[in-house]
């Protein structure tokens, strides 16, 4: 799965309309937010199995993990201590879902990161 030419805008539309949109357990969440952006960089939803933790269950979707430094823009990241998916937003940020909005964390906050596209 390659990314799209227009990658970076459809990401950064992703971000501009999540940014003010309040977590919901069924509607929004950090794994919803990690699968709109591999669906706004590559154009296509992949299939998950469900896995009892969420760095096992993102695994399944076929993206290869890469060292969380060397994650990119677009690619999925794991946050710890609460375990929360989440997408890069530059080599310094990562962006995840919270109450009132996106939340930011710089990327060593990350314990794993997926290599989109």
């Amino acid at each position: 799965m390659t990314r799209l030419p227009d990658w970076p805008e459809r990401l950064a539309a992703l971000i501009t309309v999540a940014e003010h949109r309040p977590f919901d357990l069924a509607r929004w969440n950090c794994g919803r937010l990690a699968l709109a952006a591999v669906v706004a960089c590559t154009g296509h939803r992949p299939s998950w199995q469900h896995h009892p933790t969420l760095a096992a269950m993102a695994d399944t979707a076929g993206f290869p993990r890469v060292p969380v430094p060397f994650a990119r823009a677009g690619d999925v990241v794991l946050a710890a201590g609460p375990d929360r998916l989440g997408v890069v937003l530059d080599a310094g940020r990562a962006a995840f879902v919270g109450t009132a909005g996106l939340l930011r964390l710089p990327i060593n906050a990350c314990a794993i990161a997926w290599k989109v596209g």
